[in-house]
């Protein structure tokens, strides 16, 4: 069961976390991809070559967020063949990579899709992601996301990164605002 940290326990040392935006005004999903999309595990091979493992679960949420009509985007500090190949196999139009200055990377993403960060579903799962997560409309992290990062999110999806928690934000957001059963039987 996923679940939302309570803004005023005693064990955060921050401020509340702003509240979510209405599930259904979510348009866009952004994605870092190593510890989410991925395990984080990063395997080198011979020269620049990177080997990296998505889940097909991860996939399916993403193709059904999709038929939703709502976009999806990969924002991350690595990159390489295999996101892009992954990105082309998603019919991913857009991504951004190798993003030193994630902040930044998102003003950009935002003017690309002409939205709002209030509109703006954020996964990420470790420091660099931070700045993101605390601008977005609704942000969520994989069950395996560094403590500092499942403190100051809407959700921590029940899945770890690269073990369906893309999925299980999807299916959060769309049963949130009862598009679910119906994407699935448009499926079927």
């Amino acid at each position: 069961m996923p679940t939302i940290p309570d803004p005023h326990s005693s064990d955060n040392a921050r401020p509340p976390l702003r509240p979510a935006a209405d599930l259904a005004d979510l348009r866009l999903l952004v994605l870092d991809v190593d510890g989410v999309l991925t395990d984080g595990t990063v395997v080198l091979g011979a020269g620049d070559e990177e080997l990296k493992a998505f889940h097909t679960r991860d996939g399916a949420g993403m193709a059904v967020w999709r038929d939703s009509g709502r976009g999806v985007t990969f924002l991350t500090g690595r990159g390489g063949a295999a996101v892009q190949r992954r990105a082309r196999e998603l019919r991913i139009e857009r991504i951004w990579e190798r993003a030193g200055d994630k902040d930044r990377a998102f003003d950009e993403i935002l003017e690309h899709f002409g939205v709002e960060a209030r509109a703006v579903a954020v996964m990420g799962d470790d420091i660099p992601d931070l700045r993101i997560l605390e601008r977005a409309g609704f942000a969520a992290a994989p069950a395996d996301a560094a403590a500092d990062v499942r403190s100051r999110v809407h959700l921590v999806t029940p899945s770890n990164g690269g073990r369906g928690a893309v999925r299980d934000l999807v299916e959060h957001v769309l049963r949130g605002c009862d598009q679910w059963d119906g994407l699935l039987e448009a499926i079927r």
